[in-house]
């Protein structure tokens, strides 16, 4: 019966993409809602997001952040003031235009990002030096409409945070931008166990609207990239056409400098991807919503000496899930909670209670440990503690092995049709030769390092002298 329940997720080898649409599904992290496009997440996938909403809260509200909300629907006029920014939203947009039987006077935009309308409330708000910086963030859900969706990867509606921030001077806006890129980089890194590279993107590939756009690129399990969080310098690209000035200690009207930074749901779909195996998910302890489950074996003869002490060591065990289901057999119950990625599990049966122990057993690499139920606290501790570092470990080591340099578009080619994963080369500068790459190969510049793995000498396609180092990938 195990053995069935395992063959239920189909081998990443054999489909790739159905096996993370395995994983989604029978995990019970999200399912396909009756909405195209769209997704309902699942209590057990709300809890990994309420995790990740809980551990970058207190980072945002560590660095000043203060939690808003804004409205849903955005007035048709707020887009068209930033003509870069509705040219690169407009395709995405979904819009109201009849409320309450009637036409609208103005169509309303469904929320795609909030710029627009929270720049319209700062342009009241914000008088003088004495009232910035403004930093706010929201946590909410916007709409892009997608021709092309996938859970968590790219859905129709999509949770997200989004943070803005309003500045007296440029280099305070763009050192926001940056500080809260480390954020991202240090919370993948060390809480979602997510190695990423951090950078700039591209003129072609920012932000629309940005004067800068920086993000953290991740590698997922397949060899193709995703962008796991951007964060942006905006300039004064919005504060002048929405005029949102003040008065300056110099007695000067000007106008503020702003930034603006967001990660969404589909961080979830990066954690699948990283770290998940042919079993199904695999969670980093940090933000599983279950962080061990305690499986008790017991047989009729012993069946309550092993319940009665496995409720007593679950109630003791802070954030241990008692599975002591009547319908199921202990190797069922092995492979549904693998299935979910749960980091450790505790087996206690008959022999164990006799002997005063239990086992623990990593969900990433299977290793079973005997232990004295009076040390279970510290071992489990330990052992979920080499979890996080073993899988952060293995992730890290898949992206470097997986990253070649190379010296020209064939070689790129050529090399992106045997394998998968970041390439880097030299870019001289011009938008002409990262789309012949796009062109070419369908890769992307994925963003320009701050600190690349190498550096390259000449452009990949041009030959002239590299102005940049860029990592290229085929990407979600």
């Amino acid at each position: 019966m195990a053995e069935e329940f395992v063959k239920e997720i189909t081998p990443r080898a054999e489909d790739y993409s159905q096996w993370y649409v395995d994983c989604v599904l029978k995990a019970e992290l999200a399912d396909y809602a009756p909405v195209r496009g769209c997704m309902v997440i699942r209590p057990y996938g709300f809890a990994v997001w309420e995790k990740i909403q809980a551990i970058l809260d207190r980072r945002f509200k560590e660095t000043g952040h203060e939690n808003a909300y804004f409205p849903l629907f955005i007035p048709r006029g707020f887009l068209e003031r930033e003509s870069e920014h509705v040219e690169g939203f407009a395709p995405e947009l979904a819009w109201v235009t009849r409320g309450g039987g009637e036409e609208l006077a103005e169509p309303l935009a469904v929320r795609p990002t909030s710029e627009t309308m929270i720049c319209s409330m700062y342009a009241k708000w914000i008088h003088s030096y004495r009232d910035l910086p403004v930093l706010i963030n929201q946590w909410c859900n916007v709409v892009r409409w997608e021709k092309a969706t996938r859970p968590f990867l790219r859905t129709t509606e999509f949770l997200w945070q989004e943070g803005h921030t309003a500045h007296a001077r440029e280099e305070e806006a763009r050192e926001e931008a940056l500080r809260m890129l480390e954020i991202y980089r240090d919370f993948l890194e060390e809480d979602l166990g997510i190695p990423v590279i951090a950078g700039e993107k591209t003129p072609s590939e920012k932000f629309a609207g940005a004067a800068h756009s920086y993000s953290v690129e991740a590698l997922m399990g397949d060899g193709r990239a995703l962008q796991a969080g951007t964060s942006h310098d905006l300039g004064q690209n919005f504060s002048r056409p929405f005029d949102i000035s003040f008065l300056d200690r110099d007695g000067q009207l000007k106008h503020v400098w702003q930034s603006s930074w967001g990660v969404s749901t589909r961080l979830i779909g990066a954690l699948i991807m990283v770290h998940g195996d042919d079993r199904g998910l695999v969670l980093p302890p940090r933000i599983a919503p279950v962080p061990a489950v305690l499986v008790p074996i017991a047989p009729e003869r012993a069946r309550e000496a092993v319940l009665g002490r496995a409720r007593q060591l679950a109630a003791a065990l802070e954030g241990v899930h008692l599975d002591d289901r009547d319908e199921y057999t202990p190797g069922w119950k092995y492979n549904d909670w693998e299935m979910r990625g749960v980091p450790l599990r505790i087996e206690l049966g008959p022999r164990d209670l006799e002997q005063g122990k239990a086992v623990l057993v990593r969900r990433d690499t299977g290793e079973k440990v005997p232990v004295d139920q009076e040390a279970l606290p510290r071992a489990m501790a330990q052992m979920s503690s080499a979890v996080q570092a073993g899988i952060k470990e293995r992730a890290r080591n898949f992206l470097q092995e997986r990253t070649w340099p190379v010296d020209n578009l064939d070689q790129l080619r050529f090399r992106l049709e045997e394998r998968r994963g970041m390439f880097i080369a030299g870019w001289c500068g011009d938008d002409a030769c990262e789309a012949a790459v796009k062109e070419a190969t369908g890769a992307t510049a994925r963003n320009i390092p701050f600190a690349p793995a190498a550096r390259s000498a000449a452009c990949v396609v041009c030959g002239k002298a590299a102005a940049h180092t860029v990592y290229y990938a085929r990407a979600y």
